[in-house]
């Protein structure tokens, strides 16, 4: 496998696992506050550093998503489209970053509590709602042309597997 593979995020990927990988940030960043565990806050931005550079390969929380979680559910397959979601995992890996700087390196674990409390209440919107807040201003800025042109029509060809109809 050459280095391009390894570090290319995939397209599509299935919107479960990416729902489940949320509950899973939603849970570790809630343990995190409620326990007050700032020291796990680097396996938290780790897991976001790997999903963004290569989508779930080297994610302990994709890996326990798509391996133990999806099959415990009858693996259900949702193909949804892959660059909204990296970009929605950008996010997460700047608010994560940027509470583990806030409370760790800085000190302020005020600043760092409030940015992780963002976190888990997007990643459980995400979760519980299937609400990419990531995935929504993604399309926005593809409206405005922020976006390249061949980003969108990636997005756009994304052909979904017809529904039965019982």
């Amino acid at each position: 496998m050459s280095a391009k593979e390894t570090f290319r995020y995939p397209h599509p990927v299935n919107e479960v696992t990416a729902r489940l990988v949320a509950g899973l940030v939603a849970l570790l960043g809630g343990a995190i506050l409620a326990f007050d565990l700032p020291w796990l806050l680097p396996l938290l931005v780790y897991g976001f550093v790997v999903r963004v550079l290569s989508g779930p390969r080297f994610s302990p929380m994709a890996w326990l998503a798509d391996r133990v979680l999806l099959p415990a559910l009858g693996n259900p397959r949702r193909p949804t489209a892959g660059p909204p979601k990296r970009f929605a995992q950008g996010i997460g890996l700047a608010v994560s970053g940027s509470a583990l700087v806030a409370w760790l390196v800085l000190g302020q674990a005020e600043i760092g509590r409030a940015l992780l409390g963002v976190l888990v209440a997007f990643a459980t919107l995400e979760s519980v709602l299937g609400l990419c807040a990531g995935c929504v201003v993604f399309r926005q800025l593809m409206r405005w042309g922020w976006i390249p042109q061949e980003t969108c029509e990636r997005c756009q060809n994304l052909i979904l597997p017809a529904r039965n109809a019982a």
